[in-house]
């Protein structure tokens, strides 16, 4: 027995007793003996088992991206049934459980799925997002980390983006900054990075190569967000550009009165 197989006997019972979000079913015996199944949402099972696992995590995977938890445990479910360790399926129970507030549940999943296949890059990124998202800045790190040694990954530059969001966090600015001009090195069109780079040249006092990143940041995101507003709001206040400053304030204003941005703005004012 894998290592992988004793964690996963060690929690099954607890995941079974939490209210009752993962029931193992049993498979009926015509998935097994007939050539095609029809499921309800339309799609074809065969009698392979391999095939009909891949078409549950998909599904599964569908039902995850419009929010439809229910038929994305019992589609998650059914696979579990064809093959009990796969990751995959680890991963996708990981995701319900995040999305649904489930926080320790989602932890047990994600560790699952990557004690089952260390090399899923696409889970151990999923769960560096998760332990960032939880505040666990340390940890999100090294798992980030260890996502960008994946040089197959194809969201690699994504993970360094957010790696450098992460050593922020810690206070490694000079780490970060390594990280978003890794990203630019290998998607110099990447608005995160560009943000990002922008105000860490402001915050070292460069204003002018701020302003280049800003500009570039804008031509890549026209709908700037909040966090963009606000850098930009910056710059023009650093450079005493006070028509662009009133544009920036204004835009901030209208576009987002409830964000964090905004509000922090407004309490540095009245000090």
């Amino acid at each position: 027995m894998t290592k992988g197989m004793r964690i996963l006997l060690r929690y099954r019972y607890r995941i079974q007793s939490s209210k009752g979000l993962l029931l193992i079913m049993s498979l009926t015996v015509s998935l097994l003996t007939s050539c095609v199944t029809e499921y309800s949402g339309g799609a074809s099972m065969t009698a392979d088992p391999e095939a009909t696992l891949d078409k549950r995590v998909a599904l599964a995977r569908q039902y995850i991206g419009v929010g439809d938890w229910d038929n994305a445990k019992r589609n998650l479910q059914l696979a579990q049934e064809i093959d009990p360790y796969n990751p995959e399926v680890f991963e996708g129970f990981a995701l319900v459980y995040q999305s649904m507030g489930e926080f320790e549940l989602a932890e047990q999943q994600f560790r699952l799925a990557l004690e089952t296949r260390p090399a899923l890059t696409r889970a151990r990124n999923n769960y560096a997002a998760f332990l960032y998202s939880r505040g666990r800045y340390e940890a999100a790190q090294r798992e980030f980390q260890r996502v960008t040694e994946d040089a197959l990954y194809s969201g690699r530059p994504m993970a360094f983006v957010n790696l450098g969001l992460c050593q922020l966090q810690l206070g490694q600015k000079q780490a970060a900054e390594a990280a978003f001009t890794r990203t630019l090195s290998m998607d110099e069109g990447n608005s995160a990075a560009m943000l990002e780079m922008g105000y860490l040249r402001l915050e070292a006092g460069d204003t002018d190569e701020a302003k280049r990143y800003y500009v570039a940041y804008r031509k890549r995101s026209p709908q700037q967000s909040p966090r963009g507003l606000l850098l930009g709001l910056e710059i023009a206040d650093a450079s005493g550009d006070r028509e662009a400053l009133s544009s920036y304030e204004s835009a901030l204003r209208d576009l987002y009165p409830n964000s964090v941005e905004y509000r922090s703005r407004m309490e540095r004012q009245s000090r």
